[in-house]
Parts: structure tokens; C-alpha cells; sequence
């Protein structure tokens, strides 16, 4: 029988590649991976040399059965993804399944991690977070998942890519609300950088953002009922100067970063009454 390593990969820094991480690789008897040409170039970086086969998210049930008939025949075989670690927002989660129902031994290896990076870096609380990974590509879509989210009483995480992440705040401040958020990128390399801000502040900035991007968000807080009624009197001061309800609502709510539904159900009850 043989044994699978689940092996991390810089996510932009070759120094971070751990002693252990260069045993395993020196000691296996092949590699699977995301991308064969990303991992080769890895390996010739590190000085290693081994054959390498080919396992991603569009054929990793094929793939897997492959490598699974490999280790129990006896191979050791680590598995890499591109960046980070396999499994996360990255493929490797079939694999891991198969060799579990065929008793194969699996052996995690520690190292970099872009979510945990940021996270720690962020000034946001770390005490209880959701990491989610990367939301739908797709508006609805991502402001349906953004719904879900928005009462959890914990930080959230995602990820993000640079074609997407103007249209994305948008969404979570339609959703979420004005909340504070760091954004993380080109983590471990020579310009990292952590924005923090929030995101009414960043959207209005419309900055143009290069690389791969983590977002860290705040955790949703329930408002006072007593902060609640101030935010009401100046609803009703905007509908008195013929505003509609629900543009007052939305205006009170942006200017002091209030959910905007909790914001008009009070305002609607207290207005009627």
C-alpha cells in the first residue's frame, strides 16, 4: 500500500517552501498535480526532478482512479495544486475521497496559505471567521449567496480576481451593507499589499487592482433599536422633503452604514404609525 502526501505550494514566495515539503518531493515516486507545466517549472526551481501527471478540476474523477490504482500498488504520490493548499478553492477533494474509501494512508503537509495570510494581517476580528472562497461570477447569483451570508455573526473570507472585484463590492455593499473590509493581494511577493478600508470608501476610490485578491469582511453586528430610531428621524425628515421611502432608506443607509432591510421595516412601521 502506498501513501499519499496532500503537498502546499507557494503562493508566491519559493522561499516559503518548507524542509519537509523538500523531503516528501525528493522522496516520492511521482507527482499529481493542477498543472503539469506550472509543477515541473516548481520542481526544477527546488532541483528536483520527477514525472509528473496531471489531475484538475475537469478531469479529477477520471485522473483520481488512475493515481489510486498507482498507490495501491504500492507508490508514494504527492499531490499539488498551484498555489496554496490542494483542496482549497483548488482540486484534490475527489482524489482525497477516493484513497479514504481505499484505506490508502494520507499525510497533510503545513504551508502557505492566502486566506490565513490575510486574515491575520487584516485587523478584522480572527476570533471566528467562514472562509467561502471565490462567490458566482454571476450577479444574481452572487447576491444570492451574499443574502445567505450576510447575518453570520462571523468575519467572512473570499477570494477574488482582479476582472471581478469592483463589480463584487458592489454587491456585498448592496447586501452586506457598508462594512469594513481589507483586501489582500499579491500576498508573499515583492509588492503585498493590505487594503484597508470599507467598502463604500473603496468603491467610490474604483481603484484598479492587480493580482490575485483575498477579501477579508466584517462580521454583521445587530444594530440598537435605540440607534435604529435616530436613523428612522432621518428617514422621515428625507420623505418630508419628497423622497420615497425606500430612496430615504437607502440614502440613511449608506451615509451611516446601517442594514438597509432592518432600516426600512422599522421606518415603515414607525412611519405609519
Amino acid at each position: 500500500m502506498g501513501e499519499l502526501f496532500l503537498v502546499p505550494s507557494p503562493i508566491g514566495n519559493l522561499k516559503e517552501v518548507s524542509p519537509r515539503v523538500m523531503e516528501v518531493l525528493s522522496a516520492i515516486d511521482l507527482v499529481a498535480c493542477e498543472d503539469t507545466r506550472n509543477t515541473s517549472k516548481l520542481l526544477a526551481l527546488l532541483g528536483i526532478s520527477k514525472k509528473c501527471i496531471s489531475c484538475h478540476v475537469h478531469n479529477e474523477s477520471f485522473e483520481s482512479e488512475k493515481i489510486i490504482e498507482l498507490l495501491l500498488n504500492g507508490k508514494k504520490i504527492a499531490y499539488l495544486s498551484d498555489a496554496g493548499y490542494p483542496c482549497i478553492s483548488d482540486p484534490g477533494s475527489i482524489l482525497v475521497k477516493k484513497a479514504i474509501e481505499n484505506n490508502i494512508k494520507i499525510t497533510p503537509l503545513s504551508g502557505p496559505n492566502a486566506f490565513l495570510n490575510a486574515l491575520i494581517a487584516s485587523g478584522i476580528d480572527t476570533s471566528h471567521f467562514l472562509f467561502y472562497g471565490f462567490l458566482d461570477s454571476k450577479e444574481s447569483k452572487r447576491e444570492n449567496e451574499l443574502d445567505k451570508l450576510k447575518e453570520f455573526p462571523y468575519t467572512l473570507i473570499f477570494y477574488e480576481a482582479p476582472h471581478r472585484i469592483n463589480d463584487t463590492l458592489k454587491s456585498m455593499l448592496k447586501v452586506l451593507g457598508n462594512r469594513k473590509i481589507t483586501i489582500a493581494r499579491e500576498l508573499t511577493k515583492l509588492h503585498e499589499e493590505f487594503i484597508r478600508s470599507d467598502l463604500l470608501t473603496l468603491i467610490n476610490e474604483n481603484r484598479n487592482f492587480i493580482g490575485e485578491l483575498v477579501i477579508v469582511v466584517e462580521k454583521y453586528e445587530k444594530e440598537d433599536i435605540k440607534d435604529l430610531d435616530e436613523y428612522v428621524t432621518k428617514v422621515k425628515e428625507l420623505v418630508k422633503s419628497n423622497y420615497k421611502l425606500k430612496e430615504a432608506v437607502s440614502i440613511v443607509s449608506l451615509l451611516f452604514s446601517v442594514n438597509k432591510n432592518k432600516l426600512y421595516k422599522e421606518a415603515i412601521e414607525k412611519i405609519e404609525d
